[in-house]
């Protein structure tokens, strides 16, 4: 696993900016060598700029998009199209604006009247299914993380038994402390397959959060993804008060 490196912008709308920019470079690069870029995406305030910034790009062009792989850390469980649902977002702001391939988005299942277990276990029988030969479950290019003001990550929340599932890679979260309650997320034995891990973070509220889990917090869940390859804090200003070694 990687240790962690941190590049810090001046505002969100220019880490939002930043982050779409090294977001298409990642995938053209991945493209170059022949591969289907396997992606991880993410929700919140500014992942929804990123993806505008992707889609409003004219760098987007040198992506095909027909050969990425779209999955989800972590959604709300939630009837589709719940505007509240990161897929939606996701669909609103890049996927309905580029020539994505619908068999390679893989959102997590919504609430369609099946319970959220059944749901995490669809989503970790298609991940499955998309693993490479002679794996069990697929490994990611890119994994996007934002971090709550208490230092979840993904639906996994401080304290919560979901922090210690090693024998799944997803699960339903019930009674989460921020609304909706009920969740589906990706847990860390498999956040923790990606050879890349950004973490997209802006905001004086998070700053506490970043700063504890570049400490290494033990006990903040921020603190356990890590990429294969490259672990990545990609950070406003605001958000980066509270970092002791940059």
């Amino acid at each position: 696993m990687s240790s962690p490196s941190i590049l810090v912008n001046r505002d969100a709308e220019g880490l939002a900016h930043a982050v779409a920019a090294r977001f298409i470079t990642k995938l053209v690069d991945v493209q170059s060598s022949g591969g289907v870029a396997q992606v991880v995406l993410t929700g919140g305030r500014v992942a929804a700029v990123v993806y505008r910034a992707v889609a409003e790009s004219p760098a987007r062009s040198a992506i095909d998009w027909r050969r990425v792989e779209f999955w989800w850390g972590d959604e709300r469980f939630l009837p589709d199209g719940d505007p509240e649902r990161n897929e939606t977002q996701a669909r609103d702001a890049l996927l309905s604006r580029v020539d994505v391939d619908p068999d390679r988005v893989h959102p997590m299942p919504a609430d369609s009247g099946q319970g959220p277990e059944a749901a995490a276990e669809a989503y970790a029988a298609t991940l499955a299914a998309a693993a490479g030969s002679g794996d069990d479950l697929p490994t990611f290019d890119v994994l996007m993380l934002g971090v709550g003001p208490d230092g979840h990550v993904a639906s996994l929340f401080p304290e919560h038994e979901g922090l210690q599932v090693e024998d799944r890679p997803a699960i339903a979260v019930h009674g989460a402390p921020k609304p909706p309650p009920t969740r589906i997320s990706l847990t860390f034995p498999m956040l923790n397959r990606a050879h890349e891990v950004w973490f997209v973070v802006s905001g004086e509220d998070k700053a506490k959060a970043v700063g504890l889990a570049l400490s290494g917090a033990a006990d903040l869940p921020a603190s356990a993804p890590k990429g294969l390859d490259r672990t990545l804090w990609l950070v406003d200003e605001a958000a980066a008060q509270e970092i002791n070694h940059i």
